[in-house]
């Protein structure tokens, strides 16, 4: 029943996803990230150690996961357009009966230029979009939340923030381009980011 729960939900996925891609990925990044802020909120809530300055739990706030949703609605499409630079300018060579490794053009190479190529990729990401992907996030939540701009710019000095992102997304954007078609490369990201939202939202929150 699961099984084919499953597949019932990615056939659905799929043709809306040929349909109308865009709005895919903002519905769908819009969900997984208000997912993990209310995950984030009720981590706090339940995991609240009282204090003389904070002797009751803070309370849930809708408001955070409106952002949190707005934030990851806006980023989807960016995210996708993204993916498909790093296809169309970082090709994944495919494997040739002749056990070569053939890029787009029919150009044959031996193996090893997967992983090369497939490195390429990954540092790009994590060179180009992570840094850009924080700054958003950090720009963006603080304009919806109304802080001045002196505010603001305290929180572009979290630099930790950026060297915990390279610990842990370089391997899930491996395993992402690695083994997931173009379609699913977004959800896949964002469903591993449940996680990584959850430490952005704690860290928002400070």
């Amino acid at each position: 029943m699961p099984r084919r729960l499953l597949y019932s939900f990615a056939q659905f996925y799929n043709s809306n996803f040929e349909r109308r891609p865009t709005a895919t990925l903002i519905v769908t990044n819009g969900v997984l990230n208000s997912v993990a802020d209310i995950l984030a909120q009720s981590s706090s809530i339940l995991l609240h150690k009282p204090t003389v300055q904070n002797p009751l739990p803070p309370t849930y706030d809708p408001a955070r996961t409106l952002r949190f949703a707005v934030f990851g609605m806006a980023m989807g499409p960016i995210i996708g357009r993204w993916m498909r630079l790093l296809e169309k300018r970082i090709p994944m060579p495919n494997v040739s009966r002749g056990g070569g490794l053939t890029l787009p053009g029919g150009v044959v190479r031996k193996k090893g230029g997967e992983g090369v190529q497939l490195a390429k990729r990954v540092l790009a990401d994590q060179v180009v979009m992570a840094p850009i992907g924080l700054c958003l996030f950090v720009g963006s939540m603080g304009i919806m939340e109304g802080h001045s701009q002196l505010e603001i710019s305290e929180k572009f000095r979290d630099v930790p923030a950026l060297f915990a992102n390279w610990k842990i997304w370089p391997l899930i954007q491996t395993i992402n381009f690695k083994l997931m078609p173009i379609q699913y490369r977004v959800p896949f990201q964002s469903t591993c980011g449940i996680a990584w939202t959850l430490y952005l939202s704690l860290l928002n929150a400070q």
